[in-house]
């Protein structure tokens, strides 16, 4: 059993993980810290645990052995390298940090102090992921020329009677969360295309801020790929019943997908569903332990990882720039 301490439930995934390690029958939460601590009072007690409000106490504590950052991501550089230092495993929220050279100095301090880190990219280990994946190793729809990412949904939208959206107010903070909508949920279409399109050569990005709320909530990116493959990624949070849509396209066949269905045709005009896609592979969650109790190697790495954090910062400077951007 690995002990856990749950920093901070800003996040709105933080309830799912804990709810994830629950589950688990290798982790058992111990304690809760929050940089907010009466929300963080409210939840140790929801979750029959001790609050600790000193965050140092947490990571010195010897008995906690990992921990799971779902923190401001402003404040994720700081608190992983610390827990690092302090010998203690690390599950994160993407993205990992803001700035490629900013992940560069959390994966140094991982490897100095032999701790595992996880990076929560659930859409890899999906079976929709896997079957694409397998498409474009075999070659099935010949070179890929075009690669299209959606997912959008409604968090930003101000239904009848409401001054806002479900998406809580600090999601919109921009010096907490680095942006809205690109860098928090469009981390699924790019992390996505990124393995299944291979090196980003360029690319053009518009973010905008329709609804004002301080970063944006509707984004767009244009994609030129090394192997001359187009990728289109788009994601917000004003679109209601918006389905998740992976679509590729090559010189032999296409798949789509919508939701988790899959429909390809291979060239004859004929479209059909895969007979036997893979089966999906653990959550990042269940790998993260796993690594922690007998060194499994996950599917999610380090160069997921980075190069997310790649096509956001370049996608950022885009937006600001007005033109296409090379990595």
């Amino acid at each position: 059993m690995v002990n856990i301490a749950l920093l901070s439930r800003w996040h709105v995934h933080a309830d799912d993980y804990a709810r994830e390690i629950q589950a688990n029958d290798n982790l058992s939460i111990k304690l809760v810290w929050d940089e907010n601590a009466d929300r963080g009072e409210k939840w140790a007690e929801e979750l029959g645990v001790p609050f600790e409000s000193d965050l140092q106490k947490v990571l010195t504590n010897p008995s906690i052995e990992g921990v799971v950052v779902t923190t401001p991501t402003n404040l994720h550089k700081e608190v992983i390298i610390s827990a690092a230092k302090n010998k203690k495993h690390i599950f994160t929220e993407k993205i990992l940090a803001f700035t490629v050279k900013d992940c560069e100095e959390i994966y140094n301090t991982i490897d100095q102090y032999g701790v595992k880190l996880m990076v929560s990219l659930p859409r890899l280990t999906e079976d929709y992921y896997l079957y694409a994946q397998k498409v474009i190793d075999n070659n099935w729809i010949g070179r890929l020329t075009t690669i299209r990412c959606r997912t959008a949904h409604d968090g930003a939208v101000v239904g009848p009677g409401e001054s806002e959206g479900w998406l809580p107010k600090r999601f919109f903070e921009k010096e907490q969360s680095g942006g809205g909508a690109l860098i928090d949920l469009g981390a699924h279409p790019i992390y996505l295309t990124n393995r299944l399109a291979g090196k980003v050569k360029k690319l053009v990005a518009r973010m905008n801020h329709t609804n004002t709320l301080g970063a944006d909530d509707n984004a767009v990116v244009l994609v030129e790929y090394e192997s001359g493959a187009m990728g289109i990624l788009e994601t917000g949070f004003l679109s209601k019943g918006s389905p998740f849509q992976l679509e590729l396209y090559g010189t032999e066949g296409t798949i789509l997908i919508e939701g988790n269905k899959i429909r390809q045709t291979f060239g004859n005009g004929e479209w059909s569903t895969p007979d036997n896609p893979p089966k999906a592979l653990p959550m990042p969650m269940e790998q993260w332990a796993f690594a922690i109790i007998d060194g499994t190697v996950p599917s999610i790495n380090k160069s997921d990882v980075i190069n997310l954090t790649l096509v956001n910062e370049i996608a950022m400077k885009s937006n600001k720039e007005g033109c296409w951007i090379n990595p």
